[in-house]
Formats: C-alpha cells, sequence, structure tokens
C-alpha cells in the first residue's frame, strides 16, 4: 500500500521558527511539496484509469513535436517553423510564399497588473516587418491555412466527436477564442482516416483524451494545428448535444469493471 504520511511531532507545543510557512519561499516550496505527492502517489495506483495521466499529458504537451507526431499517424500538419532567428524567419516565409501566423508555443496567459490577464492569441503577420526584435525569444510560426470552418475534435477512449465551429469574423476565423460572438457551432462527422489518425497519435503518447484543433479547407481537406492532452470539451457539448461526458463515464467505469 502506498501512502502520503504525517511524521508526527512532538506533543509538546510547536517550535518557532524563522519565518512563517506562509512567506516565500517557503510557502512555494510547501505547495510544490504538496502537489508532487499527491500526484506521484495518485500515478504510481496500479490498474487505475486516467483522463490523463499527468506524467504522460506533459509530454503529449510539446506543440513542436504534436506536429511530428500528427504526420508520423497520417495527419496532415502546416508548414512551421520555431524559431529567433530573422534570416530563419524571413526565408522560411519565402518558401511557404503565402500568408502566414504567429502563434505562442505554450499556453496561459499575460500578468499586466491590476487583476487582469491577457492571453496570446494567434495573429497574422506581414514577413515585411521581420526585424531583429524575432531575436528576443522563439517565435511560432506557421502558414495561415484558408478554412471552410474549423473542428474541435473530441477523443475519449476510441470514442470521437466532431464539433464544427463556423467563424464570421476576421479575428474569430483568426482565433476563434477571441471573438465567440461570431462562431455558429454544429457537429461534423469526422473521416474515417483522420479519426485513426486521432486514435494513433494518443495512443503514441499512452493517453486517452485529446482535445484536437483542425482546420477544413475550402477543399475539405483536414489539416490538424494542435492536441490539447487536457483541453476543454463542456462547451462543446452545450452547444452540439454530443454526448462526450458520457463517453468519459464509460471509459471510466468500463476500465474498472
Amino acid at each position: 500500500m502506498i501512502r502520503c504520511a504525517r511524521e508526527p511531532g512532538p506533543e509538546s507545543e510547536p517550535r518557532k521558527t524563522r519565518s512563517s510557512p506562509g512567506r516565500e519561499p517557503y510557502a512555494t516550496w510547501a505547495q510544490n511539496q504538496a502537489d508532487a505527492a499527491i500526484l506521484n502517489v495518485l500515478a504510481a495506483l496500479p490498474g487505475v484509469p486516467w483522463l490523463n495521466n499527468p506524467h504522460a499529458d506533459r509530454i503529449a504537451a510539446h506543440k513542436p513535436q504534436q506536429l511530428l507526431t500528427a504526420t508520423r499517424c497520417g495527419m496532415t500538419a502546416p508548414r512551421s517553423i520555431i524559431t529567433n532567428s530573422p534570416d530563419a524567419a524571413r526565408n522560411f516565409a519565402k518558401e511557404v510564399d503565402g500568408p502566414l501566423i504567429c502563434k505562442p508555443i505554450l499556453g496561459g496567459r499575460l500578468h499586466i497588473g491590476e487583476g487582469r490577464r491577457l492571453m496570446v492569441a494567434t495573429h497574422r503577420v506581414d514577413p515585411a516587418d521581420f526585424d531583429d526584435s524575432i531575436r528576443t525569444t522563439a517565435h511560432y510560426f506557421q502558414e495561415d491555412i484558408p478554412k471552410a470552418y474549423e473542428v474541435r475534435l473530441i477523443a475519449v477512449g476510441g470514442q470521437v466527436f466532431g464539433g464544427k465551429l463556423v467563424t464570421t469574423s476576421e479575428a474569430s476565423g483568426t482565433d476563434w477564442r477571441t471573438d465567440y460572438d461570431h462562431i455558429e457551432y454544429d457537429t461534423v462527422e469526422i473521416p474515417e482516416d483522420v479519426a485513426t489518425g486521432a486514435r494513433r497519435f494518443l495512443a503514441s503518447y499512452g493517453i486517452a483524451f485529446g482535445a484536437f484543433d483542425f482546420a477544413v479547407t475550402p477543399a475539405g481537406q483536414w489539416v490538424f494545428f494542435e492536441n490539447n492532452p487536457a483541453g476543454t470539451w463542456g462547451w462543446v457539448e452545450n452547444r452540439t448535444g454530443l454526448p462526450i461526458a458520457a463517453a468519459h463515464a464509460e471509459y471510466l467505469m468500463g476500465a474498472t469493471a
């Protein structure tokens, strides 16, 4: 049996320390210890189903690697480059010879003070504006895929569900998270080759859940953007009626039956 145990202290009054445990750096250290204890103990339990095991989840969230994995699994991915070299970025733009976008490599938001957070969204870029500021950090450039619509594909334990997003503004067409008022929702049938590719993708990382983002071009080609192994799906079910919550329950109950 694996336990998290707290070492008992003396029966007398606790001794005083120089710094309160609520102050830094002790508070952060204590929080990290608690997080690691919960994660590592639960992950060590044998035969327990996860959606997803956090250790596998971290690896599966690496976006550059996802592009390679997607192509190995038979899916189409956009031409992309991650660089802090202005010359490499310009050469990539010449190779694509078409519209480009830039997106963050990691998710999350910027804390800009006053309790506000700023989302760094996908945005279109003009290679004519590329300058030495690119050297400040890694930039993730990608060809801008023409879209008839987009799909949030939810995969749960082998089942796949397609939530269709038709964007009706330039902002939502570039990054639908920036303009929810101009999105029309529906369901879409997932081609078998795409469904197979998604299942292979998850299996390659040893995970059972994924929230995939695809664009479907006017010619009907499905283009993989990324997979969030801890992505949101409740809004897909709420907008479309797809039985995603039931699929979660079936997977978790079936794996322990």
